[in-house]
C-alpha cells in the first residue's frame, strides 16, 4: 500500500509541477519583460496643462517605436498606464510611449484628437534620441483608445513646413494599427446603449464634445469631423481591430463597417471577432500578442518609401 501511495504521489506531483513551472514563464514573460522607464516627459501643453508620456525603452530596440493611448471613457492618467498590457512588444524591441491626454470635458474631444497628434510628432521630432526610426510607427489603444488610434491611422498626415515650432513641422501619420473595439461612426451609433435615438453625441458624452455638439446642425459636422468611417483612404495603414460580438457599449457594427468600407478603399484591414465577449474580457491580455504579431508582419525593419 505505501508503494503504490508514494506512486501515486509522484504522478500526481508531476503535474503540479508542471503547473508550477507553466505558471512562472507566463509570470516571467508578462509580469518581468525588461525595460528602462523615462516618465512624465512633455510633449506639449493644452490650457496651461502639461501634455505627458513615458517612454518604456528595452534593452535590445529593434527600431520601431509603438504609441499606446491611454485612453478609456477619453479620459487618461497616469495609473492607467501598465507594462503589463504591452509585455509583448518589449520582448520584441518595440520601444513604447504611453500617450496620456487631458480628460474630457476638461478637454474637448476635438482637442485631445490633436493633442495624440501632437504627441506623435513630437515623438518624430526626437526620434534619434529614443532610438527609433521615424518611418516605423505603430500605435494601439482600446475603446476610446481605439477611436484615437484609428483617427490617427486615418487623418494622421504631414505637418506644417513653416511653422515655428519644429515639432509642428513633422507628420503624424503612422504606418501601423492595432485596436480594440474602437468607436468608428459617431453619427451612427446602432444599438450602442450610449445611443440618444435623435441621432445626436454618445448620451454619457456629450459635454465632452464640447459647444458644437449643442445643435444638430453642428453635430452633424463634428460627429463627421471625429469619426475614423469618413476618413478612410487608400493611404490607410495596416489595421487591425478585435472586438466582441456581445459588447453593448460600442456595438461590433462599429468595427464591421469600417472594415467594409477599408476593404473598399483596398486597405488592409483585419476584423477578428471574439464571440460571447463584451466590452472588455480577463484574457484581452493574450489578445496583446496578436497586436505584436500584426505588427512584425505589417512594421518591417525596412519601410517602403513614401510610407510617411
Amino acid at each position: 500500500m505505501k508503494y503504490w501511495l508514494k506512486k501515486a504521489a509522484v504522478w500526481l506531483g508531476l503535474p503540479l509541477l508542471a503547473l508550477l513551472l507553466a505558471g512562472t514563464a507566463v509570470y516571467w514573460y508578462w509580469a518581468m519583460a525588461p525595460y528602462r522607464l523615462t516618465a512624465d516627459i512633455r510633449y506639449g501643453t493644452r490650457d496651461r496643462e502639461p501634455l505627458l508620456l513615458d517612454v518604456f525603452t528595452p534593452p535590445k530596440q529593434n527600431g520601431a517605436a509603438v504609441l499606446m493611448m491611454v485612453s478609456g471613457g477619453w479620459k487618461s492618467g497616469a495609473g492607467s498606464v501598465r507594462p503589463l498590457l504591452f509585455a509583448p512588444f518589449l520582448r520584441r524591441g518595440y520601444t513604447i510611449f504611453a500617450v496620456r491626454h487631458i480628460s474630457q470635458p476638461e478637454c474637448t474631444i476635438s482637442g485631445i484628437v490633436e493633442d495624440v497628434g501632437r504627441a506623435v510628432r513630437f515623438v518624430r521630432s526626437h526620434a534619434s534620441e529614443y532610438g527609433v526610426d521615424p518611418l516605423r510607427f505603430g500605435v494601439i489603444g482600446g475603446s476610446s483608445g481605439g477611436h484615437l488610434s484609428l483617427m490617427l491611422g486615418t487623418s494622421g498626415g504631414p505637418g506644417d513646413a513653416a511653422a515655428e515650432d519644429p515639432v509642428d513641422r513633422e507628420s503624424s501619420a503612422v504606418q501601423c494599427v492595432a485596436c480594440f473595439y474602437p468607436p468608428t461612426d459617431l453619427l451612427n451609433l446602432g444599438a450602442s446603449t450610449e445611443n440618444p435615438g435623435d441621432g445626436g453625441p454618445p448620451k454619457s458624452f456629450r459635454k465632452g464634445f464640447g459647444p458644437r455638439a449643442e445643435t444638430m446642425e453642428q453635430w452633424k459636422v463634428l460627429g463627421r469631423e471625429l469619426s475614423p468611417i469618413y476618413h478612410v483612404t487608400a493611404q490607410m495603414p495596416a489595421t487591425l481591430i478585435v472586438h466582441g460580438d456581445s459588447d453593448t457599449l460600442v456595438p461590433l457594427d462599429q468595427s464591421q463597417r469600417f472594415a467594409e468600407e477599408a476593404r473598399r478603399q483596398g486597405t488592409t484591414v483585419q476584423l477578428q471577432v471574439r464571440r460571447g465577449k463584451g466590452h472588455g474580457w480577463p484574457t484581452m491580455v493574450l489578445d496583446i500578442l496578436e497586436f505584436a504579431r500584426w505588427f512584425d508582419q505589417h512594421l518591417p525593419s525596412q519601410p517602403s518609401a513614401g510610407t510617411q
